[in-house]
C-alpha cells in the first residue's frame, strides 16, 4: 500500500487504531520480555555468587575442622 502522505501513512487507510494499537501491544510485550530476562539474569547471577561463597566458606570450615 502507497502513501501519498505522512497523514495518509499514519491513518493507514481508516485502520490506524488497530494497526497502531497491534505495533503498541507488539513493542510493550517485548520491552517486559527484555526486562524481565535481564531482572531473572541478575538474580540468578546473585544465587550462584551466593552459593559459591557459602561452598567456600563450608570447605574452609571442613579443612579446619579436619585440622583439629
Amino acid at each position: 500500500m502507497a502513501f501519498h502522505s505522512l497523514v495518509g501513512f499514519l491513518h493507514m487507510g481508516g485502520y490506524a487504531f488497530y494497526v497502531w494499537l497491534a505495533y503498541g501491544i507488539a513493542m510493550l510485550s517485548i520491552v517486559i520480555l527484555v526486562v524481565n530476562t535481564l531482572m531473572e539474569t541478575h538474580k540468578i547471577k546473585r544465587f550462584v555468587k551466593k552459593r559459591m561463597l557459602r561452598d567456600k566458606r563450608i570447605q574452609k570450615a571442613q579443612k579446619m575442622e579436619g585440622a583439629l
